[in-house]
């Protein structure tokens, strides 16, 4: 199992920038999908979901300035983020998630750096 990220760097506040996750090991259309980032000192927190059947769900601080889509052809989660801010500044993760009645399948990514300068 492999979950890839990539696209994370510094830009400005203000700036964009899209993070991708690919994916590999696993039956992806099974699993939902989430981003979650982990500023320095603080705890991993999730920024946002995309269900097996493509619903989205997102953290209070980027609603309406990032956007969770995946490519099923290619088993691929992207996060576009728009209108970055400082505080956006963390380690981007990509983690897949599958639970059964009886088990649970949990698999990470290594992260990704994003910087925002102000």
């Amino acid at each position: 199992v492999q979950l890839v990220e990539s696209g994370g760097g510094l830009v400005q506040a203000g700036g964009s920038l899209r993070l991708s996750c690919a994916t590999s090991g696993f039956t992806f259309d099974n699993y939902a999908i989430t981003w979650f980032r982990q500023a320095s000192g603080k705890e991993r927190e999730l920024v946002a979901q995309i269900t097996t059947g493509g619903w989205t769900s997102y953290v209070d601080s980027v609603k309406g300035r990032f956007t969770i889509s995946k490519d099923d052809a290619n088993n691929v989660v992207y996060l576009q983020m728009d209108n970055l801010k400082s505080e956006d500044t963390a380690v981007y993760y990509c983690n897949a998630n599958r639970e059964s009645h009886s088990h649970e399948w949990n698999y990470w990514g290594q992260g990704t750096q994003v910087t925002v300068s102000s």
